[in-house]
């Protein structure tokens, strides 16, 4: 009898250990890392000034020579998605914990981690170029920490003449006498203050197919997107000529004229949101 009692309590015993073994190597949920690489086609843009040697350049569909100097793009509403098809949300409503600027001048931005996601093996993921028109306003208030992100003085993602941020941050130089380029989008507004209405509506919603499914479990994947700057000028669904100078048809450079030269640049980096829903971005890999 005794050693029935024994037998009993070493099975118990064994039970519990393979019981805690298998929660600690699945676990309920896990981290997923995005990173990006921001390119021209498969070369890693390089910032540079006018005069910089250094500087990755790049020749548009047009013909015309380009590098940048600064680089910045806010991502938002981040979705993934299981093979199942269920959508995965990541504080799509909270801009402090779901949102990011991406800076190619600091590398640590280039990383971006999702804390906590369902363990599961997702095949897609989707995310806003910029920000939906709803959580689209200056609110210190309400998200204080990406407000201080995007308005401070190196990054200076928000519009200096409405309520809304600047959803991507391009300025550089084209040409050989290298001409500034200065190309911002963003949502606009129309009327006058206290009547405004919705402008041209910059936000644009990305899928991407993941090359290899992300099992996210005892593992913490990470999915590597591209984006591909060269189609700045010379994309899926525009091949645009800069040129500077105020008038109707100028773009290099923001001034009144420019609202619909912008949805050009827009449609570009984010798609159309109907033929084209990748824009400048691919996944190239994903590591479990």
């Amino acid at each position: 009898m005794q050693n029935l009692k024994k037998y009993l309590l070493l099975s118990v015993a064994a039970l519990a250990f393979v019981s805690c073994s298998s929660d600690d190597d699945n676990p309920a949920a896990n981290n997923v890392t995005l990173e990006f690489n921001n390119t021209f086609k498969n070369n890693t843009i390089v910032l540079g000034d006018a005069a910089s040697v250094a500087a990755t350049s790049n020749t548009s569909a047009a013909g015309q020579v380009h590098h940048f100097s600064e680089l910045k793009y806010v991502i938002s509403n981040i979705r993934l998605i299981k093979d199942n098809g269920t959508e995965v949300p990541y504080n799509v409503n909270d801009l402090d914990k779901g949102a990011t600027v991406i800076d190619q001048s600091k590398t640590a931005s280039l990383s971006y981690v999702l804390s906590n996601i369902p363990s599961a093996s997702y095949k897609q993921i989707k995310f806003g170029l910029g920000i939906k028109q709803e959580q689209n306003t200056l609110d210190q208030v309400r998200f204080p920490n990406f407000y201080a992100a995007a308005g401070a003085n190196d990054t200076a993602m928000m519009w200096e003449w409405g309520s809304g941020y600047r959803f991507t941050k391009v300025e550089g130089f084209y040409d050989t006498d290298n001409k500034a380029m200065s190309i911002h989008t963003g949502s606009t507004v129309e009327g006058t203050a206290g009547s405004y209405t919705q402008g041209v509506n910059a936000y644009r919603d990305i899928t991407l197919n993941l090359t290899a499914n992300a099992v996210v479990g005892s593992k913490a994947p990470k999915i590597k997107i591209k984006a591909d700057f060269d189609k700045l000028l010379s994309g899926k669904i525009n091949t645009i000529t800069l040129s500077t100078g105020t008038g109707m048809g100028d773009n290099a450079t923001p001034n009144v004229h420019t609202a619909a030269q912008m949805v050009k640049f827009v449609d570009n980096l984010g798609g159309n949101g109907l033929s084209d829903i990748s824009g400048m971005f691919s996944v190239t890999s994903v590591e479990n």
